[in-house]
């Protein structure tokens, strides 16, 4: 592999106690939360107390105000160990974001010390079950009323909708405008006429808890709108590339932690009386995901360069998002073929990966979506 140049010793210093935690408190656990459809809450205060979430929030509001390295480690170390229930990722790397840049100092120092902390588990709520990637078709509503807005609809495929105590309601203020007439307002649970779905049960990611998410007549305080009425479509246009940075990450650290995997495992399975990393069609196919994913890396790490530096336009975050979960799924598929009919069972880590990283070319916005973004870019 390429030696990486992006991280510093004290980086190094914090992937090494990211990765013992994960060791310790999640690994162990994570069939089970399999099987439950989440983790455990403790886990989130227990990350919170060792400084896992919200690391760029910061400091005066309960962050570490680091650069967004340590959220990409964060993200490299749970990808990599195939640990896709923890749901720290949309926590750090989108919502309290939103907070940081669009909430007022009144909502700052109300959610982001306890966000810190684990005290509350955040979600984003964009999805509904009749507009997905089409954010300006969502039908979710506002109303105005006094000092409160009064939120109606549903929303579906919501990530950490089910533990959530804090959400970023994506609706319409004024349905006549399109996109201008989007909105984002902060919804607590426990609010009246606030309501939680069933735990989905899906194809991957099973211990990631994903829920519906129901809004009749929910009356929240005017204060809890992020930004500018109106404003909410341009808010998202503005952050999704770190969204769609972050899904490139995690596609990365999961590729390449696949693809030690299967060396591994066909230096010591044997066929025909020999080991399966003897036959040239073996050797040929890992020389092949080897090389596309060690270019896919020198790629993504400049991404990340341009972000930290402020340059990460929409259109090339739209490519690394395309091009990483594309080469995820390729290579993925290709590693479960050279296990052979083991690579198709549930206990075996290459299935597990395999199933989890069908849903990275869906969501965030899904990579047709991103082929019209890079083509738009083009054509202008």
């Amino acid at each position: 592999m390429i030696p990486r140049t992006l991280y510093g010793e004290e980086h190094e210093i914090f992937r090494a106690s990211v990765r013992k935690f994960l060791e310790q408190e999640c690994a162990p656990h994570h069939e089970r939360w399999e099987e439950e459809g989440n983790i455990d809450r403790e886990v989130w205060n227990k990350a919170g107390a060792q400084g896992f979430l919200c690391p760029t929030v910061p400091e005066e509001y309960g962050g570490a105000g680091t650069d967004f390295l340590y959220n990409c480690v964060i993200d490299e170390e749970i990808a990599g160990a195939g640990l896709s229930g923890i749901g720290w990722g949309l926590h750090n790397d989108i919502v309290a974001p939103y907070l940081v840049n669009y909430g007022t100092e009144l909502l700052k120092q109300k959610y982001l010390p306890r966000m810190a902390t684990g005290e509350i588990v955040s979600a984003i709520a964009m999805s509904e079950p009749g507009a997905g990637s089409d954010l300006q078709g969502i039908k979710t509503s506002a109303v105005r009323e006094g000092d409160h807005y009064i939120i109606n609809g549903s929303k579906t495929f919501i990530t950490n909708g089910y533990l959530s105590d804090l959400v970023i309601v994506v609706a319409k203020t004024d349905p006549a405008a399109g996109a201008k007439g989007t909105s984002l307002i902060l919804v607590e649970a426990g609010m009246a006429g606030f309501s939680k779905g069933r735990k989905l049960k899906k194809v991957g990611m099973k211990a990631q808890d994903t829920s519906e998410l129901f809004f009749d007549n929910v009356r929240v305080p005017a204060e809890n709108l992020l930004g500018e009425e109106g404003m909410g479509f341009v808010y998202l246009m503005q952050e999704l590339p770190q969204e769609r940075l972050s899904v490139a990450v995690n596609a990365i650290a999961a590729t390449e932690s696949a693809l030690r995997l299967t060396v591994d495992y066909v230096k010591e399975r044997k066929a025909f009386g020999k080991p399966v990393s003897a036959f040239q069609n073996t050797q040929f196919k890992l020389a092949e995901m080897d090389s596309e994913v060690s270019a896919m890396r020198v790629f993504i790490d400049r991404c990340i360069e341009l972000h930290l530096q402020g340059k990460l336009d929409i259109p090339t975050a739209a490519k690394t998002k395309l091009l990483s979960t594309d080469l995820q799924c390729k290579v993925m598929d290709e590693c479960v073929q050279l296990h052979g009919g083991y690579g198709y069972m549930w206990e075996y880590p290459i299935a597990r990966a395999w199933a989890d990283s069908r849903v990275q070319r869906i969501y965030a916005g899904t990579n047709e979506v991103m082929k019209i973004i890079i083509s738009r870019a083009l054509l202008g």
